[in-house]
């Protein structure tokens, strides 16, 4: 395959009007066509890498801690359909025997036109009782080196992130005994400034949802998120609209700078499906417009319903960040959290020909998955 005068997304973070050359499902060197090569004319669009959503639950009314194989094909389509072309859905709150299953199903899963399922995040259960959000607090319990092994092990080695919330007993063994198998990212936390640093000394390096489920940031007490700038932490930011004011979506590029910030959706399973009654992690949520609710409590936001390609337009064309920052943010950044950036992330030579052909305004035209047309 052969894409015309795209204006590209090159590995310099900027675009240039080229053409991308596609073959064997990876980008190759410019070249001529061959015989019979798909040749599409892409003058006046944008081409985009694959987007790379390392946080989010579910999708069209699945959920990946359904442990359901057609639920989770399901979310693979809906996803790569959104130029979402590499995944690492998340698990919620639950015991070792629930989160067995999920594993279970992960393991086996044979995609063959979806989004590619690169990882698992394991968002809980090793979360702070008091920053439970819309987990369940039932399962929560301290950090287990053991049972994370064993869950990983289970899932074929796909679990790429597990979420710690620092303070809690027990957790700073685990974040120094497992921080250079697995990423470590600080969330649902009440951590301090302290604890928090000393917990990027023992091998955290990333953290969840930015600003959600944790203590803000004061002038005399700094906080987790002042530590993680100062630590150079990775930090996940859900720009739906709901979650965080545009304002301080701004402050957190300008501040820690393009290539430490990671778009996530965070999306639950009512993303692409009309307002409604749902569920997350089996608690009942309400949906109205972009904003999920537990329906006991209405003042908890649960995940989001907008998938990571409509959060990242929604950065570029209502927060005002700037569509290379925020391209950056969707695709190599969590490539690169999660070590799969030698093949997803970049519309660099010899990386997987996943490419998203948009519109001056951001309105996917077409999406390319390994080098072949996404229909329908």
């Amino acid at each position: 395959m052969i894409i015309r005068n795209a204006k590209v997304y090159t590995p310099q973070h900027t675009f240039s009007v080229q053409d991308l050359v596609i073959r064997n499902g990876r980008i190759v060197p410019h070249a001529m066509a061959e015989p019979g090569e798909q040749v599409i004319d892409a003058d006046g669009l944008y081409a985009l890498p694959g987007l790379v959503d390392i946080h989010f639950h579910g999708a069209v009314g699945h959920d990946f801690c359904d442990a359901d194989p057609e639920g989770l094909q399901a979310i693979a389509d809906f996803e790569a359909s959104k130029g979402v072309l590499a995944i690492c859905p998340a698990t919620m709150t639950f015991s070792e025997e629930i989160l067995n299953g999920i594993m279970d199903v992960a393991a086996a899963h044979k995609n063959e036109r979806g989004a590619d399922l690169v990882g698992i995040n394991m968002e809980g259960p090793y979360i702070s009782p008091k920053k439970v959000g819309a987990q369940n607090p039932k399962y929560v319990m301290a950090a287990d080196a053991g049972m994370f092994r064993r869950l990983n092990e289970r899932s074929g080695g796909l679990i790429k992130l597990v979420d710690v919330a620092p303070e809690e007993p027990g957790n700073m063994d685990f974040i120094k005994e497992c921080s250079k198998e697995v990423c470590i990212s600080i969330a649902h936390t009440c951590t301090d400034y302290d604890t928090a640093k000393a917990a990027f000394a023992a091998g955290a390096n990333h953290m969840t949802h930015l600003y959600n489920a944790m203590p803000g940031i004061n002038h005399r007490d700094p906080g987790p998120i002042i530590a993680a700038l100062e630590d150079g932490a990775m930090v996940e930011l859900i720009t739906d609209g709901v979650h965080i004011h545009p304002a301080v979506v701004r402050f957190t590029f300008n501040t820690f700078g393009d290539d430490h910030v990671v778009l996530i959706a965070d999306s639950m399973m009512a993303c692409g499906l009309p307002d409604g009654a749902y569920s997350l992690g089996g608690q009942a949520v309400t949906v109205r417009g972009p904003r999920a609710t537990l329906t006991e409590h209405p003042d908890t936001i649960a995940g989001s319903a907008t998938c990571l390609y409509d959060c990242m337009r929604h950065a570029v064309l209502q927060m005002g960040v700037p569509l290379e920052s925020a391209v950056r943010a969707a695709s190599e950044n969590p490539a690169r959290c999660i070590g799969i950036e030698a093949d997803y992330g970049s519309l660099a030579e010899g990386r997987i020909g996943n490419v998203i052909l948009a519109d001056a305004d951001l309105n996917i035209r077409t999406v390319i998955r390994h080098g072949e047309v996404l229909e329908g």
